[in-house]
């Protein structure tokens, strides 16, 4: 008989959690203000707010640290580091930041101006902000199939070529760069073609347009590549990953994905001139070009975590393990992006609460709903996220709205899946018993969802 999947690793180390009432949860979460965010630690059974630096990492990359280089200048682990990076991708110039944000921030305060136009497939939360902070505007040029819920199509993170090649004809000369993200977050965690990915840049590169590659969870999307696009199934997953970071300028990185460590990014690049421009912002706001925010030893451990999780059966047991949560919410008749994506489920909640009016949130409610009943903490992809048009003020509601199940890497086991289930079905069963979303009393300018307050309605 053919064998069960099971995970390319055992368990070494393990950490309690708690289980609380459901009295306790309702105080901390009014005490929270309906902010999931807000909540402590300890006041979450299982943690699925995010992927970024929640991982386990490994017992090669607790070794690293014990040779982290801790001098500010020249570092050891810096060059291990550089060169490990430029081993994988190919680039020349690497800029190490302490994450994402902080890389988009270093490049972007390079390239981005006031009246600028940056179109992406989707811009995730900070990369908008990022934009939007520095009065430029962010378009999205995804697919439309992106949109359908229910549409089972292999990439559904592509670009949409035509979309692109609009905003690049109407904005000649203003458009700095393109975001190409890979995965696509905000669509629900789905891959992006390597046709899409060397067609996109290509057209880019015909208007004369670099384009910067959002890779945060690039071997995620390698790993799509080679199970589900012709012609790549017998490469290995960093021949893949090479091959798509060849079509692109430059990336940036949260490495705190698919580096496999708790904190750390950069920014890599062959293009000369970003680089040297990059550098005049990373030193005031990161720190020196050899460490860049991060300490020796975090390089060290992130060299190796990105070796480690650029082999298959490492991405195979973090890609199965969604995929076994999907199969469950199959069972249960609960509605989510199909395909199941490459970190996390990504439940639609327009259609579980279907009589919940978007300017009420949905996702936020059932986000509310769900650590209710179990102490499951997920994370709202939806209206909150997409904040207001910064000209109009009014809210977003273009997009889905998505309830994320953030699946952290090597950490749950599958008994932990079907709980989150579990969870979820009772939520899905009542949910015509939730009659009312919720309210927003405070907000920020920008990236609200990280502070905002609400009220139960």
């Amino acid at each position: 008989m053919q064998l069960p999947f099971a995970e390319s690793w055992k368990i070494k180390m393990v950490e309690p959690i708690r289980k609380s009432t459901r009295e306790e949860r309702e105080k901390w979460l009014a005490e929270a203000h309906n902010n999931v965010f807000m909540l402590k630690s300890e006041q979450v059974y299982i943690d699925l707010l995010t992927d970024s630096g929640t991982g386990s990492m490994s017992d090669r990359q607790w070794a690293a640290m014990m040779l982290g280089d801790e001098s500010y200048a020249g570092a050891r682990s810096f060059f291990h580091f550089q060169e490990t990076v430029q081993r994988l991708t190919g680039f020349k110039y690497v800029i190490p930041t302490h994450q994402g944000r902080a890389a988009e921030n270093v490049l972007f305060s390079h390239l981005v101006k006031a009246g600028n136009v940056v179109p992406g497939n989707a811009h995730f939360d900070t990369t908008k902000g990022h934009i939007e902070f520095r009065k430029a505007t962010a378009i999205d040029v995804t697919v439309d199939e992106a949109k359908d819920t229910q549409l089972e199509i292999p990439f559904k993170g592509n670009v949409s070529l035509e979309k692109l090649e609009k905003v690049l004809k109407e904005n000649q000369g203003n458009v700095p760069f393109m975001v190409l993200t890979v995965t696509n977050n905000t669509v629900g965690g789905q891959p992006v073609s390597m046709q899409n990915i060397r067609e996109t840049c290509e057209l880019c590169h015909k208007y004369g347009v670099p384009v910067n590659m959002d890779s945060a969870r690039f071997a995620e999307n390698a790993y799509f590549i080679k199970t589900r696009e012709k012609g790549y199934e017998n490469k290995t997953i960093k021949e893949i990953a090479r091959e798509m970071f060849s079509y692109v300028d430059s990336m940036t990185m949260s490495a705190k994905k698919d580096g496999l460590v708790n904190m750390g990014g950069f920014i890599a690049t062959n293009k000369e001139e970003w680089y040297e421009g990059a550098k005049a912002f990373c030193i005031p706001f990161e720190g020196f070009l050899t460490y860049g925010g991060m300490n020796g030893r975090d390089l060290e451990a992130l060299a190796v975590g990105l070796d480690e999780n650029t082999e298959f059966d490492m991405l195979d047991t973090r890609i199965q393990q969604v995929q076994y949560l999907a199969k469950k919410l199959d069972e249960y008749g609960i509605p989510y992006q199909r395909p199941a994506g490459g970190h996390a489920i990504f439940v639609d909640a327009d259609r579980v609460l279907d009589q919940i009016p978007k300017e009420e949130f949905p996702a936020q409610t059932l986000t509310c709903e769900l650590y209710l009943e179990a102490g499951i903490r997920a994370c709202e992809i939806g209206y909150l996220l997409a904040d207001r048009d910064p000209v109009t003020r009014e809210n977003r509601f273009g997009g889905n709205d998505f309830v994320r199940l953030c699946i952290p890497r090597r950490v749950y086991t599958n008994n932990h899946m079907d709980v989150i289930a579990a969870a979820l079905k009772n939520v899905y069963d009542r949910r015509h018993e939730v009659k009312r979303g919720v309210r927003i009393t405070w907000e920020a300018e920008l990236m609200r969802h990280f502070t905002v307050q609400l009220e139960r309605l």
